[in-house]
C-alpha cells in the first residue's frame, strides 16, 4: 500500500521523507489520479482540520474513496469533543499519573510523531494517546490539578511548530511507519485481506497457546486471508490490516480494549470487538442484563455501602463475591460467615461502587459453551480444580491449578445447556463468546458470558479439531467480503 502526505502548500513543506510523496491539498480534492488509485494511505498533514476545511475534506474525501485517512474524521471529531477528551484521560488515568509523576509545575505538553516522543520515558503514553487519537503529530496538553495530572486537550501539530530539534526524530520516526505496511504487502499477491492476530508473548493467562496460533494462522490463509501475529509494539500499524482478533486477556482500563475501540472506528473487522469487551468484563452489566431477559442464573444481587447487610438475607450463606469486572477466579471469594462477607465486601468497595453477591452453586464442572456469530462452536466441560470450588486456584505465591478440560460434541451436550448459552451469548454481540453454564438443582444456570474465551490446542479443540480454526476464520471472511471496498479500503 502506497503512502501519501497531503498539504495546503508543497513549497512550504520543510521535511522530506522517504516512502511518501507529498501532495497538494487541493490536488488531491480534485480527484484526478489521485481518485481512482487503489490501496492509498492519505497522510492528512493539513495545518487545520475544522469543518469544512481542506484539511477536514482530505479525511473525508480519503474514507469516500476507500483510502485510509490517517487522521480519520472520526478521530478529527473525538478531538472537538471533551467528553471524548475527559475519557481518555480516565482510562489512561494509571498511565499519566506514571509518566509524568516526576514532573514540577501544573502544565505539560507532549509531542507526538507517529506515536512516539523524543523522550523514551513517555514511549508508552505517547503509544497510547496515539492509540486513542490515531494522527501523524499531535501535541497532548495536561493538567494538574491537586495531586493529579489530566489529560486536558489533544490537537495536531502544524508544521511550522516543530522544534528544529525534533525535525530529524520526526522523519526518523516517519519514515520506519511508513516503510512497515511493505513488508505486508508483498502477500497481497495471493491473499486478498490482511488479519492482525494480537498477542502478549508475556501473558501467562493467555488464550490461546502456540500451537492454536499456528492453526488460526492457516486456517485464515486457507480463507484467503494472510494472518500476521503483533503484539503492541506493531498497534500503531492496526489500520494496515483489514480485521483484528485479539488473543490477549482484554480488560476496559487497558490496551486492548483501546487497540479493539481504534480499530473499529478505522472500519477493521473485530473479535473482540469493544462492545464486547465493555459487556463480558462488567458483572454490573451481566446481572442487569440477564434479569431483563429472563436468563436463568443464580440469586444474584448488587449492593453497594449502604446494603452490603442485606446480602446474606437475599443470596444466603455461604454466597459468592464478585469485584465487577473479575476474571479468571481472580476478584472472586466465597464467604461462609456474615463476618466473612461484611470484610470481603468492605475490600471489595474500596476500589469500586459495587460488588456483586451470587447465591453459591456448587459443582463438578461447568459447561462451557463456545458461541460463534450466534451459534454454537464447541463444549467443554471445566471441571473444578481438585480440592476446590472454582476451575482456578489461586496458591499463595501467585501459582495456579486448573481443573481438567473435558472437550464434547456439541451434540453430547446438554440441549438446554446450549440454547441457554447461544441466548445468552446473542444478547452480547455476533462474536465470538464462551459462555459458563452450571447445572445446579435440576437446573442449567448461565454463570457468565466471556469475550476473548480459550481456544487452547489440546483442549477446547479435542474434539472438533481444524474445524475450531477454520469456523473462526469463514466468520471473518464472511464479513470482510460483506464489507467490500466499502469498508477501510484493503478490501478489493
Amino acid at each position: 500500500m502506497s503512502a501519501i502526505l497531503v498539504t495546503e502548500s508543497v513549497r512550504r513543506w520543510p521535511l522530506r521523507f522517504e516512502g511518501a510523496e507529498v501532495v497538494p491539498a487541493r490536488d488531491y480534492l480534485v480527484g484526478g489520479e489521485w481518485a481512482g488509485r487503489r490501496g492509498l494511505r492519505v497522510y492528512n498533514l493539513c495545518r487545520t482540520y475544522g469543518y469544512q476545511t481542506l484539511g477536514y475534506y482530505v479525511s473525508l474525501l480519503a474514507a469516500a474513496r476507500g483510502h485510509r485517512p490517517f487522521p480519520t474524521v472520526e478521530t478529527l471529531q473525538d478531538l472537538r469533543l471533551s467528553p471524548v477528551v475527559r475519557l481518555v484521560s480516565e482510562q489512561l488515568e494509571g498511565l499519566i499519573q506514571k509518566s509524568l509523576a516526576r514532573l514540577q509545575g501544573a502544565r505539560f505538553e507532549l509531542s507526538v510523531y507517529f506515536g512516539r516522543n523524543l523522550a523514551k520515558r513517555y514511549d508508552a503514553l505517547s503509544r497510547a494517546l496515539h492509540e486513542q487519537f490515531p494522527m501523524p503529530m499531535m501535541r497532548a496538553s495536561f493538567e494538574k490539578r491537586g495531586r493529579e495530572w489530566h489529560l486536558a486537550a489533544v490537537r495536531p501539530i502544524a508544521t511550522s511548530e516543530i522544534p528544529e530539534s525534533h525535525r530529524q526524530f520526526l522523519v526518523t520516526q516517519a519514515e520506519q511507519h511508513f516503510g512497515r505496511p511493505q513488508r505486508a504487502s508483498r502477500a497481497r499477491r495471493t491473499y486478498r485481506y490482511d488479519l492482525a492476530i494480537l498477542i502478549d508473548p508475556e501473558a501467562e493467562d493467555a488464550p490461546s497457546n502456540r500451537k492454536a496460533l499456528r492453526s488460526f494462522v492457516r486456517a485464515a490463509r486457507n480463507e484467503g486471508i494472510d494472518a500476521q501475529l503483533i503484539d503492541h509494539d506493531d498497534a500503531s500499524d492496526i489500520a494496515e490490516f483489514d480485521a483484528l482478533f485479539i488473543r490477549e486477556p482484554t480488560y476496559v482500563n487497558h490496551r486492548t480494549y483501546r487497540l479493539s475501540r481504534r480499530a473499529a472506528t478505522e472500519g477493521l473487522v473485530v473479535i473482540d470487538d469493544p462492545i464486547s469487551i465493555l459487556r463480558c468484563t462488567n458483572k454490573v452489566f451481566l446481572a442487569e442484563l440477564f434479569d431483563r431477559h429472563a436468563i436463568a442464573h443464580p440469586e444474584t444481587v448488587v449492593a453497594h455501602e449502604d446494603t452490603v447487610e442485606k446480602i446474606a438475607a437475599t443470596v444466603g450463606l455461604p454466597c459468592v463475591l464478585k469485584r465487577p469486572d473479575s476474571a479468571f477466579s481472580k476478584g472472586v471469594v466465597r464467604v461462609d460467615t456474615e463476618a466473612e462477607l461484611l470484610a470481603a465486601a468492605g475490600e471489595f468497595l474500596r476500589d469500586s461502587q459495587l460488588v456483586i453477591a451470587q447465591a453459591f452453586t456448587p459443582s463438578e464442572f461447568d459447561w462451557r459453551i463456545g458461541v460463534l456469530g450466534g451459534e454454537p462452536l464447541f463444549a467443554c466441560r471445566y471441571h473444578m480444580a481438585k480440592g476446590h470450588w472454582q476451575v482456578v486456584a489461586h496458591e499463595t505465591g501467585g501459582q495456579r491449578r486448573y481443573g481438567r478440560v473435558e472437550a464434547v460434541a456439541i451434540d453430547a451436550a446438554p440441549t438446554e445447556a446450549v440454547r441457554i448459552a447461544v441466548r445468552a451469548a446473542r444478547l452480547i454481540g455476533d462474536g465470538l463468546y464462551g459462555v459458563d453454564v452450571k447445572e445446579y438443582a435440576g437446573h442449567f444456570l448461565v454463570m457468565e458470558v466471556n469475550d476473548n474465551p480459550n481456544i487452547d490446542a489440546g483442549y477446547e479443540d479435542a474434539v472438533i479439531g481444524n474445524r475450531m480454526y477454520q469456523a473462526v476464520m469463514s466468520w471473518f471472511r464472511r464479513r470482510l467480503d460483506a464489507r467490500g471496498s466499502n469498508g477501510n479500503g484493503r478490501a478489493r
